[in-house]
């Protein structure tokens, strides 16, 4: 069958043919996958940004900002510390200098915790600074233990003076040196808030570069999609007026052939027995009166003219004569009341409108329609009524087969090689089918056509129409 489809002129399929389509989908996955890389390339260079940042974030400013609130605590401690040393040297207080002692240690206690504080986030601090910072506190608590001694030995006098000469200055000393680490902790946080605009930036940038090349890779995908989509569907329309034409040339063979045989049929079948009957009658007025011989013939002739009924039955029901010589309608008058006396259904035949001629090929399609639609009824519907409306438009033919049967399955609308013919010949001509159920159930086959495509199909010579 597929040599002798190629014979006819049907191309075969090459490998060219199929190498559009590979192309495409390699061209495609190469492209995906690209796609992908770039997504995760870029979904892994933004967490790595961002858990830097965080790290930054977490590791510079916060213990940054956590280390000035402890070096704020000292210093305001030292401050305590200053404003308690000139009430003690003014000269103008009742009380004695180990008075101030009780709260030098509270004070004592609040700077060691600070400062214990201060240590765990001083992370940014050179180890000298430390080292300074810690010495600078111990001589000067080493200098307040031996004022206070001073005081106790009752020599108040010189302990005021070593207040003033040593303690107040080791006290300065250690506000400047705190408030140095005060400057310095704002000097990181602005350089970690300009390394956090900075990465934004990085960021920012590559965002804009990654969404250009998305974009730009879209870009290219969907010409290459529209592209090969065009090819693909220029290939569909081509397979598709390949199988019509070829749906056209089978229809074609199928009605010259069911003409041919039809035409045998009717003319070499149908003479022969014509001629038979016609000896067997000759003959049985030869024969005797009331003899067995002439009542053998007599049956003879009876079975002769049976066949010769049912044959030209058959050829109407191939090839109807009344589709070429008389149109569609004269043809739809006798096929339709031959139908219901061959399957007993009741059909309300209707036509509206004013007509016009249905002739030649288009004449052949739609007969073919209504004989399938007719014979589905039949077959499948076990309805005992049906009706046929033929309706002549201004611009349109339509055909409506209805039955209030048990209706066809959801399944089966687009199925069976009768449904498949019929949605061929309506395609052939230009029109459409449409199955639906009606209210009252059953099956509802609308066939419409347009009128141009009627009278062209009329007009053509095709070897339907004419064999």
């Amino acid at each position: 069958m597929a040599w002798a489809l190629y014979a006819r002129g049907v191309p075969r399929p090459s490998a060219a043919d199929n190498s559009p389509e590979r192309s495409s989908t390699v061209a495609l996955s190469v492209g995906l996958v690209i796609s992908l890389a770039a997504v995760l390339a870029y979904s892994a260079y933004i967490t790595w940004q961002v858990a830097g940042l965080r790290q930054l974030q977490t590791d510079l400013v916060d213990r940054n900002r956590k280390d000035s609130l402890q070096l704020l605590r000292i210093q305001n401690d030292l401050n305590l510390l200053a404003v308690a040393m000139r009430d003690m040297v003014g000269g103008d207080e009742p009380y004695p200098l180990t008075a101030w002692s009780a709260q030098f240690e509270r004070i004592r206690i609040d700077l060691n915790d600070a400062i214990r504080r201060e240590a765990e986030f001083a992370g940014n601090r050179t180890p000298e600074q430390s080292a300074f910072l810690a010495s600078s506190f111990s001589q000067f608590w080493d200098a307040v233990d031996r004022i206070f001694a001073l005081a106790r030995e009752g020599k108040e006098k010189d302990a005021r003076e070593q207040i003033r000469l040593s303690l107040q200055e080791r006290q300065a000393s250690l506000s400047t040196a705190v408030a140095r680490l005060l400057v310095q902790n704002s000097e990181n946080e602005e350089q970690a808030a300009h390394r956090i605009v900075e990465v934004y930036d990085r960021v920012q940038r590559k965002v804009y570069f990654f969404l250009t090349v998305t974009l730009l890779a879209i870009l290219l995908s969907s010409l290459s999609i529209i592209r090969w989509n065009r090819r693909l569907f220029a290939r569909l329309a081509e397979i598709s007026d390949r199988r019509s034409e070829l749906a056209q040339k089978l229809i074609s063979t199928q009605e010259s052939t069911l003409r041919y045989i039809s035409r045998e049929l009717h003319d070499e079948f149908g003479q022969i027995l014509t001629a038979i009957g016609s000896m067997l009658r000759r003959a049985g007025t030869h024969a005797p009166e009331g003899s067995s011989l002439r009542a053998d013939l007599q049956e003879v002739l009876e079975i002769v003219q049976g066949t010769l009924e049912n044959i030209r039955s058959l050829s109407q029901a191939l090839h109807p004569v009344a589709l070429d010589e008389a149109g569609l309608e004269s043809t739809l008058d006798w096929y339709i009341p031959t139908v219901e006396r061959q399957t007993g259904i009741a059909i309300s035949y209707e036509k509206q409108g004013e007509p016009f001629p249905v002739d030649g090929a288009a004449g052949v399609h739609i007969y073919r329609v209504l004989q399938e639609a007719l014979n589905n009824v039949a077959r499948h519907s076990g309805a005992k009524q049906a009706w046929v409306r033929l309706r002549f438009l201004r611009d349109a033919l339509e055909l409506d087969v209805e039955d209030h049967g048990i209706g066809m399955p959801e399944g089966t609308r687009d199925r069976g090689i009768g449904l498949v013919a019929m949605r061929e010949r309506s395609e052939l001509m230009g029109g459409r089918i449409a199955l639906s159920r009606p209210p009252e159930g059953g099956t509802l086959m609308q066939f419409v056509v347009p009128r141009e495509r009627v009278e062209a199909h009329g007009k053509e010579d095709h070897s339907i129409a004419r064999g």
